[in-house]
């Protein structure tokens, strides 16, 4: 490890030119910085300077250390900054889902980070079994999942709406011996669901469209080129959405579940009632 006041003392070195006025700037003897820099070249077992009287200039490898020192110390400096504000909250990892992330929750969020300017905001959109992997890891501190109805552990859950869609102009001919299907990767809540209630209804599939994009899956049900399920906030005006009449009745075992990590700080507590509050206006405006 590089010290930083030994560090500091070799840029104080190279910038006054000799050790009796960088002795000046870090308010210390000459002696003491001549020691210091003895102490840093045999740490790195190279000599940093070329010594002529009272003369110095850096050597080769002196040069390429004043580099990595000056970068060293402003990222320190920095860092004492940022923990030193008056305000600072720290920072909150937040997962959610990438249908989520395209609704009016980006409003919140930004909403929320605006009114804490000393909290650092970092929120990433994924498959639901990804976030529930990170949040596990302590890689997240706050998640939106989707899961099996009836799981434990979540501040709050709200069950989910899923329905079976189609193309409104280029709907599927559900007469075919196999239904085309659309969905996310496997390992997918969604495409599990929609695969096991294909063939509980006795009835054969394939995957005519796999995309880990939310995106993609919305233009590809529009296209035409299969049947997928989405929850209603992902429904789209290019979609149809299937009944029971039509042979797919609406899924109804998965829940949306807002997860803590064990050590929750208080800021990522504040930003979970943001969302169960969101979370909740959503199911009733829905209901």
């Amino acid at each position: 490890m590089l010290d930083l006041d030994l560090l500091r003392s070799f840029v104080s070195v190279v910038d006054a030119g000799g050790f009796t006025r960088a002795g000046e700037r870090v308010h210390r003897s000459q002696s003491t910085v001549s020691q210091q820099i003895k102490r840093l070249e045999d740490s790195l077992q190279r000599p940093l300077f070329h010594r002529a009287g009272k003369q110095v200039t850096p050597t080769e490898d002196g040069e390429v250390l004043l580099s990595y020192a000056r970068r060293i110390l402003a990222l320190a400096e920095e860092a004492r900054d940022v923990l030193t504000r008056p305000g600072h909250e720290g920072a909150v990892r937040l997962g959610i889902p990438e249908d989520f992330a395209a609704y009016r929750l980006t409003e919140l969020l930004a909403s929320f980070s605006r009114s804490r300017p000393g909290l650092r905001l970092d929120v990433r959109a994924d498959q639901s079994k990804y976030l529930r992997r990170d949040l596990e890891r302590g890689e997240l501190d706050l998640a939106l999942l989707k899961r099996d109805a009836g799981e434990k552990g979540a501040l709050a859950v709200w069950p989910e709406r899923v329905h079976w869609v189609t193309s409104r102009v280029h709907p599927v001919d559900l007469s075919g011996t196999s239904i085309p299907l659309i969905g996310f990767p496997a390992g997918c809540l969604y495409r599990t669901r929609a695969i096991h209630a294909i063939e509980a209804a006795g009835k054969t599939w394939h995957m005519a469209y796999s995309s880990s994009s939310l995106a993609g899956i919305q233009a590809a049900v529009a296209a035409g080129l299969g049947l997928s399920i989405l929850s209603e906030m992902a429904i789209q005006q290019g979609h149809r959405v299937l009944s029971a009449a039509d042979g797919f009745a609406p899924i109804d075992e998965t829940e949306l579940a807002l997860v803590a990590a064990p050590d929750a700080s208080p800021a990522t507590l504040r930003l979970a009632d943001s969302l169960a509050a969101f979370c909740g206006s959503v199911q009733a405006q829905a209901a």
